[in-house]
């Protein structure tokens, strides 16, 4: 039996959830399936990976041909990495304390390296909502600037129209009164 290890998806529309599955070559990319090892979410930043190291190590040991995709995902997670390493001790390069020295140090670099990402990004948006936030001052400013303007013109408009108005009711009682005497 030629054994795949694939994804499966799942989700909704234009929002893809998949799992990391062994099934049979022959089988629809959705339908049967011989095991379940992982999840794999590329919706988030970075993309999520939920894996049992332990059964994908196996399934890749066993010669579970992998798709392009999954490959990248489990070299990842280090699984080839481990592989690898596992032929330095069946060789006789090195003991299982080197090895697990080895991988942990890279999961280490690889997990700070995650977290440069993550708060990159953080910082990436906070920075954005900084520079709208000082774009958008700027704007209302410049309307608040506008308005005082206006009012000011109007303010003087209506001071010279109640000052016309003052000197016409002047004019007025100057032109009545020599008519009276």
């Amino acid at each position: 039996m030629a054994t795949k290890i694939r994804l499966q998806r799942g989700g909704r529309k234009n929002y893809a959830f998949y799992s990391i599955v062994i099934a049979d070559a022959r089988a629809p990319r959705d339908g049967r399936f011989t095991e379940k090892i992982g999840t794999y979410n590329p919706n988030t930043n970075p993309a999520t990976v939920d894996l049992n190291f332990d059964r994908a190590l196996y399934w890749v040991e066993v010669g579970a041909q992998p798709t392009d995709t999954v490959r990248n995902i489990l070299k990842g997670e280090g699984v080839y990495l481990m592989k690898h390493l596992r032929g330095g001790v069946k060789k006789g390069a090195f003991d299982e304390q080197a090895v697990e020295t080895k991988f942990n140090a890279w999961k280490e670099n690889k997990q700070k390296s995650l977290e440069a990402v993550k708060e990159n990004t953080a910082k990436a948006k906070k920075e954005l909502a900084q520079k709208e936030l000082e774009a958008e001052k700027k704007i209302n400013e410049a309307i608040a600037k506008k308005i005082a303007e206006k009012k000011a013109a109007e303010a003087k408009a209506a001071a010279e129209a109640a000052e016309a108005a003052k000197a016409e009711a002047e004019a007025n009682e100057e032109a009545a009164a020599p008519a009276e005497a």
